[in-house]
């Protein structure tokens, strides 16, 4: 399995935009799908956006449809995760995930990073 490491997180005002990354440690995500996941404070783990191995299809969460934009390098050894127009509902630890076939649920990745959290205040 493919490990990976987010970066970018951070606080910062409504409105404003953060970009996420999330890089394969010591390999590519080639033949991977991979996915961005959130833990809101108190709350379950929630899917945010996916993009599939071979770059489509792009999927969005409806709450952050129009306002946040997944994408991958052409080396495959990034994912991005732009995120504009944050609200303090966006506050969460951000979780990147990969796997070999693509999905919405948490069980459908088998190899996560760390998290980064990032904080929006109004």
């Amino acid at each position: 399995q493919v490990h990976v490491v987010e970066s970018g997180g951070g606080s910062v005002k409504a409105g404003d935009s953060l970009r996420l990354s999330c890089s394969a440690s010591g390999d590519t995500f080639s033949n991977v799908a991979v996915a961005w996941f959130r833990q809101p404070p108190g709350r379950q783990r929630e899917f945010v956006a996916m993009i599939g191995w071979s770059g489509y299809p792009k999927e969005y969460a409806d709450s952050v449809k129009g306002r946040f934009t997944i994408s991958r390098n052409s080396a495959r050894t990034a994912v991005y995760l732009q995120m504009n127009n944050l609200k303090p509902d966006d506050t969460a630890v951000y979780y990147c995930a990969a796997d070999s076939f693509s999905g919405y649920e948490v069980t459908d990745f088998g190899s996560w990073g760390q998290g980064t959290q990032v904080t929006v205040s109004s």
